[in-house]
């Protein structure tokens, strides 16, 4: 399948941050700084969507010199994967990186942004990225409005936003003390991806979809989000969160939105903002009998991890939006560790014709085969399957299965100019576009109507590595069936 795009599209692709920016990363010896933070930062200057003038300061609690900052970033850089000639552009680069120490307090970061901001000529937009813990994060922007380094300010806070509805307001108040709405950017690298942004593109810009996107042709969406890994060394964190905190209210809610939103008046931040959060103001409590959580075998001998836990390594739910479009569809969202294979699938199945006038091959169509639907690969590079019945080449009327697919790989080739999830963000984020963030509003609202799961929990079934979670599962999808992402991808 070849696909063309437009010069505009080109250019627009292209555009450099119009404003010197002077960046804070707090965290920045940690292991996102180094995976992802840094690489990407170096990416966006190697394709020229930097802005013409810019300053990166690390800063961390424990100090080092600006020289060891600048390895540890070669060192990441090179080590990332991605394509960057690091030799023939380091030297540039390396020049804008500068190291502060903030264990002692922040005088010393303030000192360091206004000499960043006098080299960049006076004038330069700052943005903090705050790679930290909440507890930690709030505290940094309190520092941060102390020393009035706010002015001219934009912030980015990583996940949680909270773990209830409680902490998530505090989050936010804690925030606004300092910060306004909209300078703060609430970051999902799930909503990054060019797969999931191509929901948008698929929904409003073609009319073949968009007429058959609601309750008269759609049977259920599925949003499945499996991990083979498990939870890394990260058991502390994990039985403070789990997979409902860490996945759920972050990730999949937030992929719902843009399935399930109406279409709004233009592709800017404000009305896109506000029809997912319509989605969210429209999506009914969850019940506790509508949810199943599941932990893997081998979970409880995890460091860190109590011997006794009950902490979900998994989770699947059954939700609805209740609006006009939506009414009576059914959403099953699913995310667990230790999964059969690991993917990030969107299934949208359709309603069966009201009369079955063909007779089904059986030899030719897989067990339980059920509905026709689309199926988006959300990870990258990202695909997106149609599967249908078709006529079997034969003499008599018999149907078998069959697909159509789109792989960004095979449609638009190796574009060195594509962005990481991590580079589209934080280059939204240097250009004041919110599109791809979350309010406040949106957020406390996600925690409102997950209360009543978290106030009573379901027991955690124990599952075996490597399967598709507790076979409970099944009876909560019952009459329908999960669409494995090994089935279509």
């Amino acid at each position: 399948m070849s696909v063309t795009t437009s010069s505009a599209q080109e250019d627009r692709a292209a555009e450099a941050v119009a404003t010197n920016q002077v960046i804070v990363l707090f965290g920045a010896t940690g292991d996102l700084a180094r995976r992802k933070l840094l690489p990407g930062m170096f990416h966006l200057a190697q394709v020229g969507l930097m802005p013409g003038g810019f300053r990166i300061i690390g800063a961390a609690r424990h100090p080092i010199s600006t020289d060891e900052f600048r390895a540890l970033a070669r060192e990441s850089v090179a080590g990332s994967g991605r394509k960057s000639r690091v030799d023939e552009a380091w030297e540039d680069f390396g020049k804008t990186l500068g190291f502060v120490g903030v264990g002692d307090g922040f005088e010393a970061l303030g000192e360091a942004v206004e000499a960043a901001r006098a080299e960049l000529g006076g004038e330069a937009d700052l943005l903090f990225y705050l790679s930290l813990p909440p507890k930690a994060a709030a505290g940094a922007v309190e520092e941060i409005g102390k020393l009035g380094l706010d002015e001219n300010a934009r912030v980015i806070i990583e996940k949680p936003f909270g773990t209830d509805l409680a902490s998530a307001r505090e989050l936010n108040e804690r925030l606004h003390s300092v910060f306004q709405e909209n300078r703060i950017y609430r970051i999902d690298h799930y909503l990054g991806r060019e797969a999931v942004q191509n929901l948008l593109a698929l929904r409003f810009a073609n009319g073949m979809f968009e007429p058959v996107w609601n309750r008269n042709h759609i049977d259920h969406v599925q949003i499945d989000i499996p991990e083979t890994l498990s939870i890394e060394m990260r058991g502390s964190f994990y039985e403070d969160t789990g997979a409902f905190r860490d996945m759920l209210v972050t990730h999949l809610f937030q992929l719902l939105g843009f399935v399930a939103m109406e279409p709004p008046t233009s592709l800017e931040p404000k009305p896109l903002g506000l029809e997912r959060e319509k989605v969210f103001d429209s999506m009914l409590p969850l019940r506790p009998e509508d949810v199943v959580r599941g932990q893997y075998v081998g979970y409880r001998q995890e460091d860190g991890v109590d011997p006794s836990s009950d902490t979900e390594t998994f989770i699947a739910v059954k939700t609805y939006v209740d609006n006009w479009r939506w009414e009576g569809v059914p959403f099953y969202l699913r995310s667990g560790k230790r999964m059969a294979e690991s993917h990030h699938v969107l299934t949208v199945a359709f309603k069966q014709p009201p009369r079955r006038m063909f007779p089904l091959d059986e030899a030719l169509i897989p067990e339980g085969f059920g509905r026709d639907h689309l199926t988006f690969e959300l990870g990258d590079p990202g695909s997106i399957s149609a599967s249908f019945l078709a006529k079997v080449p034969g003499a008599t009327m018999q149907l078998g299965e069959a697909h159509m697919q789109f792989n960004y790989a095979d449609a638009f080739g190796n574009n060195r100019a594509a962005l990481d999830p991590y580079e589209r963000l934080i280059h939204d984020v240097m250009n004041g576009d919110r599109t791809l963030f979350t309010s406040s509003d949106a957020i406390e609202r996600l925690w409102e109507i997950s209360e009543p799961v978290l106030e009573s929990p379901p027991h955690a079934i124990p599952y075996e590595p490597g399967s598709w979670g507790p076979e409970e599962i099944d009876e909560l999808i019952a009459p329908r069936r999960w669409h494995l992402p090994s089935d279509h991808i």
